[in-house]
Order: C-alpha cells, then structure tokens, then sequence
C-alpha cells in the first residue's frame, strides 16, 4: 500500500481527512486515517477508496465504546461520525424521529422533550450516539417494558463495504433484498456496514415519574434464620413484576458481598399513589426497608465499575432466576473475583463489573458461562476486559447461529473491510 497515494484519494472524496492519534485506538489498535464525513454520501466515498485500495475501517461516533468487542484483525482508517449530528425529521404527530448517527442519545432526548416526547430508552453509557446505541446494541432500565432499541427502530440507512447506500423500513429508498436492515445491524458492532441514520418510533413523555427503593443487608425470617440477599431478590421481584401496577423498570444493585439494593420505576398516570402500593408490596420480602422517592438513586441507569476494566452483559430466561444468583455467588467464591452487579432480573439482564487478577477473571467468566449455555438457557458477552485477561477467556461464548451470521458477513462484506474480527467468531 502506498501512503501517499491512499491519503490522496481520501482527501480528494473532499471529506475532512487527518492523521490518527493515541485517542483513535481501537481497542489497542491505532488507526492511520481518521476520515470525519457529513453525509452518507460522504460516508460512502471513504468507503469506495477503501475498497479500492483493500482498507479496513471501523466507524465511532462518541467513542465512548471504542474499547468494547475484540480487537480488529486491522484498522486503517476510523470513519468518525461526529460530524452526522442533526436530527432530520421528527414527525412529532406520527410519534416518530429520524436522526443522524451522530446524534448524542442526550441531544436527542432534549429535542424531543420540547415537543412532550422521548426515546424510551435509557443508555447506561453517557455521550453514546444513535449509532453507537445500535451497533452495540446496550439498553437500560426501561428494556423492561419498552424493549431495546431493536424494537423501537423502525427505518436505518446504511452504508455497505463497497460504498453502495442502503436503506430499510420507513421511507424506502433502496432496500437490500431478503434482509431487514435494523435487525441485522443493531448488535453487530460494525461489521456489516456504518449507519448513517435511523428512524425511530416515539413515546409521550410520561406524566410522571416515581421510584421504589429497598435495600437489605442481613434480612432474618420470622424463624430467626438468616437469608442472603439473593434468596430476599426471588422472594421480591416476582411480586412486583406480576402485580397489576406496570413498572417500567426493575433493577438491582448488588456487590455479591454486601447489600443489595432494588429499585422501581413507575411512570404515568397516578405514578406516586401506584408506587406507594408497591412500597408496601415490596416492604415485607425486603425487610420494611421500602421508600418512595422522585428521583432515581445514584447508581440507577449505570454500568457497574471495575477497577480493571471488565464487563460482563448476561443474559438469561427469567424463569431461570432461582439457580442464577446462587451461581453468580458460587462462582464469586471459586474463582476469588469479586463482582459488582447490576441490571434487570425481571429483563434477565445483568452486567457485571469484575475485579481481580486475570486469571480470577477468566475463571469467573468461565464458570458463569458454563451455568448460563448449561442450565440457565443463556449466554455471558464479555463487552470489555484488560488484553491480559482477554488471552485467557473468549469473549463471546457459543453461538448457535454462528454459520448463518458468517453467512450474511460474506453477503455484506466479502472483502471483510468493516471491523474484521470485532464480533463474535471473528466475523
């Protein structure tokens, strides 16, 4: 490859083009190029340059999870989105919005909160972009009720490996026959194509807002014996997901070691006065311990932290709940990594902040993942961990459909130009 003649044709696409810094990595390995498009025409002019001189690019948007997924097989040029940062459309009396890839999750909510809507969604990662929330696929509090972005995306347009522009759901322009474009590429960390907009449905912001917080330490049954936080979460969240009263969101703050702390949302119509109900619900199996309050806690719509870098996201069948917690302490125990976990029992999702030596790491990771393929009908991603531990443990897990997603990896990207080796099976 020659330098000189490839960044002459980047610059002459007439897309900002500079030379990559320390901060471009991705996930340890650096870039040549940054190339900053407006469009997806633009976009898609970086995109032929790279198929024309055999480039490898990886997209970001706020590069807040630049470090998430394996490491690329190669990079030479980071198609930055910064610059698609406009909402397009919002149709505000369809409940619908179209905006660029670039567009903070935050930007976004302010500008439909001027017309009483929202996005519901939470985004546990602050500064994610629209396509940052699709590529990764990461959902908060709210997935409970709402789903994931999956299920409120409605249209996206792409760009292919050889610069070909693709579009899918609301406003067809040009779709790619047989594929449903949003479905694919929400999860898929890049490797399919770079998304340059999407077009989502709406809700009304809800009248209110009210939480239910509970926490227990040492919780003791009439009988005197002493019950582990674990055993107070089973007795507690099924009797607040199967009551009438409709969370929106049931989440758990736990270090395997200490308290435990549940928290609920209830939105809507007569919030406080329902929340109030599920206080009292709530107060037995939790001790009395329950409060309502109008704002969040501190910890709500976070990822846990690590000292070492390490998230785990698991995901399992919530009937599968009553072997899961005594599996996550076990494996707490055995391993000598000491876990800090957050999420949704009532979703069956969790994420989990490690922290260890490597080899507690991966021994933890292992011994989860082999419960959850096992008995719990689940699977453990390793979204970020340290280069010393990611040699021991492998990221992903089993994936039933590893050859048919290999499949549609040779139909999009044949040349394997978009993230090689990010996602799981080194697609």
């Amino acid at each position: 490859m020659d330098t000189r003649d490839v960044g002459d044709a980047l610059e002459a696409t007439g897309v900002a083009v500079r030379a990559a810094g320390d901060g471009d990595e991705v996930a340890g390995v650096r870039p040549r190029w940054v190339a900053l498009p407006e469009s997806a025409e633009e976009i898609a002019a970086v995109m032929r340059v790279c198929a024309a001189h055999d480039l490898a690019a990886v997209a970001t948007g706020g590069g807040t999870k630049l470090h998430w997924g394996a490491k690329p097989d190669r990079c030479d040029v980071l198609v930055d989105l910064c610059c698609l940062n406009r909402v397009l459309e919002h149709a505000a009396g369809d409940l619908v919005v179209r905006a660029q890839a670039g567009v903070t999750v935050e930007a976004l909510a302010r500008a439909l909160a001027e017309e009483g809507q929202e996005l519901a969604l939470d985004v546990p990662v602050p500064g994610t972009t629209v396509g940052g929330l699709l590529a990764t696929g990461i959902a908060g509090p709210r997935r409970f009720r709402h789903g994931t972005a999956r299920d409120l995306l409605i249209g996206v347009t792409v760009v292919l490996a050889d610069g070909t522009i693709a579009k899918s759901g609301g406003k067809v322009v040009k779709n790619v026959a047989g594929y449903d474009l949003g479905k694919l590429f929400t999860g898929s960390y890049g490797t399919l194509g770079i998304i340059a907009d999407a077009t989502f449905r709406l809700h009304p912001l809800p009248a209110a807002r009210a939480w239910v917080t509970a926490t227990v330490e040492r919780p003791v049954t009439e009988t005197g014996q002493v019950m582990s936080a674990a055993d107070v979460l089973l007795t507690a969240v099924p009797v607040v997901t199967e009551s009438p009263l409709e969370p929106s969101a049931v989440e758990i703050d736990w270090d395997v070691e200490g308290p435990c702390t549940v928290a609920i949302l209830v939105e809507g119509a007569a919030a406080a006065e329902r929340a109030k109900t599920l206080c009292e619900l709530l107060g037995e199996p939790m001790g009395g311990t329950a409060e309502v309050a109008e704002e969040p806690p501190p910890w709500w719509n976070r990822l846990p932290s690590s000292d070492d870098d390490t998230l785990l996201e698991l995901r399992i069948g919530v009937s599968s709940l009553p072997h899961l917690l005594p599996a996550l302490r076990q494996a707490a125990d055995a391993s000598g990594a000491r876990p800090a976990i957050r999420g949704s029992l009532a979703a069956g999702t969790l994420h989990i902040g490690l922290r260890g030596l490597p080899h507690e790491i991966a021994g933890f990771t292992g011994l989860v993942r082999d419960d959850a393929e096992a008995m719990l009908g689940g699977r453990v991603v390793v979204l970020t961990t340290p280069a010393e531990a990611a040699r021991r443990l492998d990221r992903w897990g089993h994936a039933g459909a590893l050859h048919l997603m290999r499949r549609v990896k040779e139909r999009f990207d044949p040349d394997r130009r978009l993230s090689p080796g990010r996602f799981v099976g080194g697609i």
